[in-house]
């Protein structure tokens, strides 16, 4: 059963083909139509500019154009009320009534499918998030850039698309073997030693934590081993204990990755090294100074960058070149790497690379992720305590909890900085975003638990008489599911998971207010039907959104 939508859509688009067609024009190009629900409700329920757009192909007035479309639009009548020609072309569609009625239909048949599409058809998508250095527990930040990722995987698999969720590891390079060296010294500490800490290692307390561990695991075993022999030791303790750390923490927030990858593993199979040979043998290499460079100017970089230094040393960025080749090579037809904001100069040298592997620039999507502002009671938080740089994520998840976290991370676009509230997080009010959403679900239940202990029937093998759902607040609710599968849609397309969080938030607030103005179980038989059939519908809608964000749709609340 096609949506209205779909129907409005795929009938102006016949339209359309045939009004070229007749002008002799075959450009499928051209064929592009769009709807957009206007802002005005008196502009109908979809708009389109379709009219205008064609004005350069067919040489005409676009009113002009607006008519000839609308009057090849075959079954109009029977899905719209009227249709208006405004201002210098767009024409306003006014959906009939009782055919909103539909929706609820398609909702009740599909049930947890509704919303599921095959956009993707199968593409391989990896998605590559967090990925932070195991350096450290996760911080808020880590969170933000977490809940993105992993509902962005959950809204791609909803529209078709098989996706792995990977973590990249940095465990190699200089920053590891400053953690292993923060490690020893902080056990030398620990047994009485006098250490002389450098500011340019890592000071956490969970430092100190890590070192008491040691120092219950194998005493003062290390205390008299070199420097040299002992930091492979500590180096990977550290890097395991941390990583163990941040997948637990992961779990916590309900996230799990399907691959975690290591860097360490590259250069073990000689991947950057080759990565770098097939680079050169194409012509993106050179030499100057001693040092290897790759030609990103080529691909529209502002300078070339350096691959090899001029001590044989190679580049982080060397390796992530053979990392992102690694990723073709097992076949992902898009990778997505989501990364902080402080990021941004990467992207270009990043796009650059994957070109010169041979791949589209448009293989490769970028999302940047912007701060997160930690307040209590519109205050912002003081450093934690525990961590001694950083207000963990752990320490988030455990005071507001995971939906609450999830929730609100995904409440701004991921390129705005976002004001966490933790005081906001944990209120039982409107105020509250999550609560907002989760209490419309919990109430809808206790309408069908009432309905049950009063003999109301609550399920339907034939959808009930519609026609008494005409008021205003009804029609909106309606509208706005029938929109559910197209946010999902447009969310995948255009890699913005907070488009599910703004959605819900609109479709909340409709039904809130309807509920407080009207009754769903009423004397009139007929009409409670039809608003508990509604009423399912919402709460359908509402699940399998919160399903997407990894959010529970709480019965009782």
């Amino acid at each position: 059963m096609a949506l209205i939508r779909e129907r409005l859509t795929h009938m102006l688009h016949q339209a359309v083909k045939d009004l070229l067609l007749e002008s002799g024009i075959q450009n499928e190009e051209d064929l592009k139509v769009e709807l957009e629900i206007p802002k005005i409700s008196d502009h109908g329920d979809y708009a389109t500019n379709t009219a205008m757009t064609l004005t350069k192909v067919l040489r005409r007035n676009p009113r002009e154009i607006a008519q000839a479309v609308i009057d090849r639009m075959e079954g109009r009548d029977e899905l719209l009320a009227r249709v208006e020609i405004a201002g210098p072309g767009f024409v306003n569609f006014f959906v009939r009534p009782d055919a909103w009625g539909e929706v609820l239909k398609d909702i009740h048949e599909k049930a947890d499918a509704y919303g599921v599409q095959n956009l993707g058809r199968g593409k391989r998508v990896q998605v590559e998030f967090v990925s932070a250095n195991p350096t450290g527990p996760l911080h808020i930040g880590h969170g933000r850039g977490a809940a993105i990722g992993d509902v962005l995987a959950n809204i791609l698999r909803a529209c078709g698309y098989q996706v792995d969720k990977e973590y990249y590891i940095n465990d190699a390079g200089k920053q590891m073997q400053t953690l292993g060296r923060s490690l020893y010294l902080r056990y030398l500490e620990a047994l009485g030693v006098p250490i002389d800490f450098p500011d340019d290692h890592y000071r956490g307390d969970y430092m100190k934590d890590l070192a008491r561990e040691v120092l219950d695991r194998e005493g003062d075993r290390y205390k008299d081993v070199p420097e040299e022999e002992a930091l492979p030791f500590f180096t990977r303790y550290a890097g395991d204990r941390i990583l163990d750390g941040i997948r637990e923490d992961l779990e916590a927030f309900g996230v799990q990755h399907d691959i975690w990858f290591s860097e360490q593993s590259l250069h073990d199979a000689g991947e950057v090294q080759r990565t770098i040979e097939a680079l050169e043998r194409a012509g993106y290499i050179y030499e100057q100074d001693g040092a290897k460079w790759f030609r990103s100017t080529a691909f529209g970089d502002e300078k070339d960058r350096v691959v090899v230094r001029a001590n044989g040393m190679t580049t982080y960025f060397a390796a992530d070149l053979a990392y992102h080749k690694n990723k073709y090579e097992r076949n992902y037809e898009t990778v997505i790497d989501i990364w902080g904001a402080d990021h941004h100069g990467y992207v270009p040298r990043m796009t650059a690379g994957v070109q010169a592997l041979g791949r589209k620039a448009s293989d490769l999507r970028i999302i940047l992720v912007q701060l997160v502002n930690l307040l209590r009671g519109g205050k912002p938080v003081a450093m934690s305590t525990r961590a001694g740089e950083f207000v963990t994520l752990r320490e988030v998840v455990d005071e507001v909890g995971k939906d609450a976290a999830r929730f609100i991370f995904l409440t701004r676009r991921s390129d705005s900085p976002l004001d966490f509230d933790l005081e906001v997080a944990k209120m039982q009010s409107n105020d509250n975003p999550v609560y907002y959403v989760q209490y419309a679900h919990a109430r809808l239940c206790s309408v069908f638990q009432v309905a049950r202990e009063k003999g109301v029937a609550c399920s339907w093998d034939v959808p009930p008489d519609l026609s008494p759902l005409h008021q205003p607040k009804e029609l909106e609710l309606m509208k706005l599911l029938g929109e559910y599968p197209q946010v999902v849609a447009s969310a995948a397309e255009q890699l913005e998971p907070h488009r599910i969080p703004y959605y819900l938030s609109d479709l909340v607030s409709c039904f809130h207010s309807y509920y407080n103005q009207n009754r769903i179980l009423g004397e009139d038989e007929a009409l409670t039907q039809a608003r508990l059939y509604l009423a399912a519908a919402v709460r359908m809608v509402l699940r399998n959104a919160l399903g997407l964000l990894g959010v529970s749709a709480p019965e009782k609340m």
